[in-house]
This record gives structure tokens, C-alpha cells and sequence, in this order.
């Protein structure tokens, strides 16, 4: 008689998924039962769990030109950006979120203030192509999104900073609709989510803010109060995990500063010191999956890229360099923290 063995009936040693990325091993013969409990823990290779790439987009160089460059990363892996495609507007100072399937970008610089969305397909390199407008042109905005949803909040208009938070449903193309406001005008702001939470933290009113406050983001309404940061803070980026937001780098009333700190999102309460970026600058971009956080570029238009293990605490480390140094860019990833259900 032959003995069944997991994932494989004519072998002692199976070889069970390795991990939820969608180039790794699931080799055997496998019963519908086993195929499922493997699917149902997200152990289970599948196109939807492929691995993260992160993208970092538009800013500056070193001769303070915009650029429409979209460069790529396996977040899994560390290496070099690769080149990607082009936005349809040579833009910085802008935002930038993402689905499991379409990146998209939001506002920013070019001559003048944009109103305009674009997207890309995450799965192949390519142009963006255009998505909607905002509601009015504007440039700094914090920027996040679930699987669902993508959402910006805060920016400075033209006349004066916003409080405005508005979102679009990514899958389909269109304008923005209105979600709620956040606590303050403010530009500068910085945004991550879990799958239910937004967050954004930071930022600046004409003063820097230290003030954390989140979002539901399957509703719509005002934010609420989430707690602080170590200290004011602008010119800053965040990533996360479906657990823990991390901010890092930024500008404090005292200086630049290289610092990373980290919320549990599903509480409220005060950032935590997590570590240290190697790169002591402002207007990074950052992009993250499940497991880790990528930090890039950032002034006067560097090249480095760092990463750090979000689960953990500790200082990053070398990850890579950017083919293109820029800064005040933006960035997004395919298997952030809010994709994660």
C-alpha cells in the first residue's frame, strides 16, 4: 500500500511552499485539502502574492531638474534600481501609492502645480499612463492606500496649505472623491496603512508637527488623534508593514536627522525609537513589503539605498544605489503593508 506524505505521494520528502512569493517552490503532487490549508495561512505561491517590487519616482537630481523616470526594485533582494519607465509629467515635490497590480502617482512639481494621476502596471516596465485629476492642483501631500483604495491628504495649494483628504478606488480609473479632513492645513505629511488603518504623522502647518492621526479607510471621515512623534518633524518619509508603520529621516526644529521610529498601527499611541538610517538627509523615498522597509535617494540627490527589517528594531543597511540620485521624489510598492489581506 502505498503511504501518502504531504504535498507528495511517492517521496518521504516533500517539499512544502517556501514562502507567500510567487517564484518559490511548491513542488509535489498535492491534494485540494492540503493546496487550501497552504492558501488559507497565505503560504500558497499564487500571481496575487508575487514578489514586492518597490518603485521610486519623479524628484530632483543634483542640478535640481525634475525627472519622470520610474525605477524598480525586488525589495526581496537587495541590488540596484533598474529603469522602468516614464511618468507622463516630469514632476517632484509629488505622492505616490500602489495596489498589488497598479502603482500610481499624485500631484507634485512640474512648472506649476499638477493636478494630475497617473498609473503603471507593476508586472511590466512601461509608461504611466493617465488615471484622473485631484481637485485642485497641489504639490507635498501625504499619500497611502489598502488594497482598494488609494488616498492623499494634506498639500500645498497654491494660495495655502489643505487639510483635505480624498481617495480613488485604484482598480478604475477616474477623479478623486472626497473622504474627510485631517486634523490641520499641512503640507509635507507623511502616509502608510495596514490593510484597515490609515496613517499619516509629521508634516508642517508653517511649523513642524509631531502629531500622528489616522483613518478607516473602508469609511470616510475626519482623522482622528493616533499620538506623536519624538519631535516636530517634516521632509520626512514612511513605509510599512500590515503591523508597524516606521518613519524615518526628516528635518526637526534642531537639524536634520537620520532617525527611524516606529508605530504599532492597530493601537494608538507614541512613535518608538527603532534605529538608524546610515544617510543623514531630508525628502527620501521610501517603499516596503511585509517584511522589510527600503529607504532611497534623498537631498542633495543621493544615490544610496538602505533597508531595515520592520519586525525587528536596529539600524539599516545597505541595500543598493539608485541608477538615477535624485530626491523630493516619491515611492510605492507592490505588497506593502496595506495589501497584506
Amino acid at each position: 500500500m502505498t503511504k501518502r506524505y504531504l504535498g507528495n505521494i511517492i517521496t518521504q520528502n516533500p517539499t512544502p511552499p517556501a514562502d507567500n512569493f510567487e517564484d518559490t517552490p511548491a513542488s509535489g503532487v498535492w491534494s485540494l485539502a492540503e493546496a487550501f490549508a497552504y492558501s488559507k495561512a497565505g503560504l500558497w505561491p499564487t500571481a496575487g502574492n508575487a514578489t514586492p517590487i518597490g518603485f521610486f519616482l519623479g524628484g530632483y537630481d543634483s542640478s535640481w531638474n525634475k525627472l519622470n523616470q520610474i525605477q524598480n526594485i525586488s525589495i526581496a533582494s537587495a541590488g540596484n534600481s533598474q529603469d522602468f519607465g516614464d511618468l507622463t509629467e516630469t514632476v517632484a515635490e509629488t505622492s505616490s501609492f500602489a495596489s498589488k497590480t497598479r502603482g500610481l502617482r499624485a500631484g507634485g512639481q512640474t512648472s506649476s502645480r499638477t493636478d494630475v494621476i497617473d498609473f503603471f502596471s507593476v508586472a511590466s516596465s512601461g509608461n504611466a499612463q493617465d488615471f484622473g485629476d485631484l481637485s485642485v492642483a497641489k504639490r507635498y501631500l501625504g499619500a497611502l492606500s489598502n488594497s482598494t483604495r488609494g488616498m492623499v491628504g494634506g498639500g500645498a495649494e497654491a494660495l495655502s496649505n489643505t487639510n483635505t483628504i480624498e481617495y480613488v478606488t485604484m482598480a478604475s480609473q477616474g477623479n478623486v472623491t472626497d473622504f474627510g479632513n485631517l486634523y490641520s492645513d499641512i503640507q509635507e505629511i507623511v502616509g502608510f496603512a495596514s490593510p484597515t488603518r490609515g496613517v499619516f504623522g509629521g508634516g508642517t502647518t508653517g511649523s513642524r508637527q509631531d502629531r500622528i492621526q489616522y483613518v478607516t479607510i473602508a469609511s470616510t471621515g475626519n482623522a482622528t488623534y493616533f499620538g506623536d512623534l519624538s519631535t516636530p518633524l517634516d521632509s520626512h518619509t514612511g513605509c510599512s508593514s500590515s503591523t508597524r508603520g516606521l518613519f524615518g529621516s526628516g528635518v526637526t526644529n534642531s537639524g536634520t536627522v537620520n532617525t527611524i521610529e516606529f508605530i504599532t498601527i492597530a493601537s494608538t499611541g507614541n512613535a518608538t525609537d527603532f534605529g538608524d538610517l546610515g544617510e543623514t538627509v531630508q525628502h527620501m523615498a521610501s517603499c516596503s513589503s511585509e517584511v522589510r522597509g527600503v529607504f532611497g535617494g534623498g537631498h542633495s540627490s543621493t544615490n544610496t539605498i538602505e533597508f531595515v527589517t520592520i519586525a525587528s528594531t536596529g539600524n539599516a543597511q545597505d541595500f543598493g544605489d539608485l541608477f538615477l540620485a535624485n530626491s523630493f521624489g516619491a515611492s510605492c510598492s507592490s505588497g506593502h503593508g496595506g495589501l497584506a489581506a
